[in-house]
């Protein structure tokens, strides 16, 4: 059996690359960090690590245990916080959300979940799609409402990463442009037809994504700013700075100044999903958010893994 305080060491050495730095971190000597590794090798009758003059190198039986002694490390981690909420006045649930997300779609599903559970205390933290995940494995989040743009989901069965994804619905992109623009009266408009404007960007992770696209509709990106909050993009287009691509859920209300109209496929799409540690999964609160969420976009609440 592999122990676990030898498996939290060794985590600490392969993520710091050094068994000294990884004594600092963990307040031990080197030379208990490194009988900690050695008894770790013979317990398993492998070597985790290479040792050399220039520090280590984890071994690929040592990838191997390092993803398991994450998802380990956030097992334990959510149960001290389980056993912590178990003691607390009630039940909590946080929630991780990108920011148009938490604009467009959590609000209404909390609101059906609040009617059934007025009990449970919630907590909603904005988080980029890559840091709400991180946050859902260490249990700092229960669920995250996140995104991928084109191509397969961030979480697939076979991973390592104990979570599950649960797709909620497609987010076709759709260009925006000022009310006078020559394109604003169309009923959908080509990628190509965008060649030679200037871009402003709402959302850094789609740039490659653009760049493909625009590729293939034989034209390069111009950019005019490269921006990280869709409503900030729109506010640019409305005085001229240029055009923006911006997702279905995130287009503004006040369209005053502003043309927004679908683009022709083939388009780019976000494609919006739940990820859960599989660890929450039967939790009958966190399925009952799940549950809303699927019901504020009108899809099955099947959680896939």
């Amino acid at each position: 059996m592999i122990d676990v305080q030898r498996l939290k060491v060794f985590r600490e050495v392969a993520r710091q690359g050094s068994f000294n730095r990884a004594a600092a971190v963990l307040r031990l000597t080197p030379s208990a960090v490194s009988q900690q590794i050695s008894a770790l090798e013979r317990s398993l009758g492998a070597s985790v690590v290479c040792r050399s003059t220039r520090g280590i190198e984890v071994t690929e039986a040592g990838r191997v245990l390092v993803d398991a002694a994450d998802v380990i490390a956030a097992e334990l981690d959510c149960a001290e916080r389980e056993i912590a909420r178990l003691a607390s006045v009630g039940p909590r649930l946080t929630v991780a959300t990108f920011a148009s997300g938490g604009q467009r779609l959590l609000p209404g599903a909390l609101t059906r979940f609040s009617a059934l559970h007025p009990e449970v205390s919630l907590t909603v933290l904005e988080s980029e799609p890559a840091d709400s995940l991180l946050q859902v494995r260490s249990g700092a989040a229960d669920l995250a409402l996140t995104y991928h743009f084109d191509g397969p989901p961030p979480i697939t069965p076979d991973d390592r990463s104990g979570l599950t994804w649960t797709p909620l619905l497609d987010d076709p992109m759709w260009v925006v442009l000022p009310a006078g623009h020559r394109l604003a009266g169309r009923d959908e408009v080509a990628l190509a037809e965008l060649a030679g404007e200037r871009f402003v960007q709402g959302c850094l992770s789609a740039s490659d994504m653009l760049d493909h696209y625009a590729a293939l509709a034989g034209f390069e990106v111009e950019v005019a700013c490269r921006g990280t909050d869709y409503v900030f993009a729109q506010a640019l287009v409305r005085v001229g700075v240029g055009v923006s691509l911006v997702p279905h859920t995130a287009l503004i209300a006040d369209a005053a100044g502003l043309a927004m109209v679908p683009l022709e496929p083939p388009r780019p799409s976000r494609r919006i999903g739940v990820a859960i540690a599989r660890r929450r999964s039967k939790d009958p609160v966190t399925r009952a958010l799940l549950d809303a969420l699927s019901q504020e976009v009108g899809v099955p609440s099947r959680i896939s893994g």
